[in-house]
């Protein structure tokens, strides 16, 4: 079952982008977002309160928690969704922060001390490129149109990356149910004054968009964040970041099954890449 967990996530991380196609045209990135924060929070807190979850006994570790919340979904989160809502294809939006096991591994060494070999580089590079295949479809359109989009998605890069390595050298251990909470409401207080300033804060209350609202909350949130706590804590930086370069393929997987589209081989090769990238990549273990 521990081998499974690792599969599970990337199935769970991918399919956020098909959340974030169902929910966005019914409200703007960041008022969506806010939903989804404040859902999270409301069952959270009645989860503590049914479990009585312990909280962390010192500040700090409610600093730390609250910082990497901010990075791993306020900084992320909001990325991601501007970028697709301003018209970067989801696509090519996962290519972008597909590089987070390249950066991981360049600051993985420096900031915590992990040794990446030389069959991991290969690995990294190899998945790379394949993530680079899978998506290259989406390129077709030109880079010029989209240049001005690509600022989110390089936010949401650094936020995931940056994230993922505070928490693994501030606060790897930290329990679920209250840290769940400590790390979304930052985030929320983030966003909130962003929102305001930016956004009509208008949310067209469609079945569609609840039902995003709700897989997001109650898969990505909860489910999906949760296992990634639980693989911070577990592995390594590195180890945890090369999960990412699985996303692309599985999202394309998940977008043939739902909507009909299609792979093509260069797509195809790219997700015999990025397996195998992700198999050399592995930990020493």
């Amino acid at each position: 079952m521990q081998a499974l967990l690792p599969l599970l996530f990337v199935f769970l991380w991918s399919t956020g982008f098909v959340g974030a196609k169902f929910g966005l045209p019914y409200a703007e990135p960041l008022t969506f977002l806010l939903c989804r924060y404040a859902l999270v929070v409301t069952l959270m807190l009645v989860i503590v309160g049914l479990t009585r979850a312990p909280w962390p006994r010192e500040p700090r570790q409610w600093l730390h928690i609250g910082v990497s919340g901010v990075l791993v979904h306020g900084f992320y989160l909001a990325g991601v969704f501007m970028a697709i809502r301003h018209g970067l294809p989801a696509g090519l939006t996962a290519l972008v922060v597909g590089m987070q096991p390249l950066l991981t591994a360049l600051a993985a060494g420096g900031l915590l001390g992990e040794k990446v070999v030389p069959r991991q580089w290969l690995g990294l590079g190899l998945g790379f490129v394949g993530v680079g295949l899978v998506v290259s479809h989406k390129l077709g359109d030109g880079l010029g149109a989209l240049s001005s989009q690509f600022l989110p998605a390089l936010v949401a890069l650094l936020g995931i990356t940056v994230g993922t390595l505070y928490q693994k050298r501030f606060c790897a251990r930290f329990d679920l149910r209250t840290g769940a909470v400590l790390q979304f409401v930052p985030a929320a207080l983030l966003t909130l004054p962003v929102a305001l300033a930016t956004e009509t804060m208008v949310v067209q209350w469609s079945g569609e968009f609840l039902f995003a609202l709700f897989w997001l909350v109650l898969v990505l949130s909860i489910g999906a964040i949760s296992l990634l706590n639980i693989l911070i804590r577990q592995g390594s930086a590195v180890h945890v970041a090369r999960l990412f370069y699985l996303t692309p393929p599985t999202t394309a997987l998940i977008a043939w099954a739902l909507f009909g589209e299609t792979l093509g081989v260069l797509a195809l090769v790219g997700m015999g890449l990025a397996v195998a990238g992700v198999y050399l990549a592995r930990g020493q273990a």
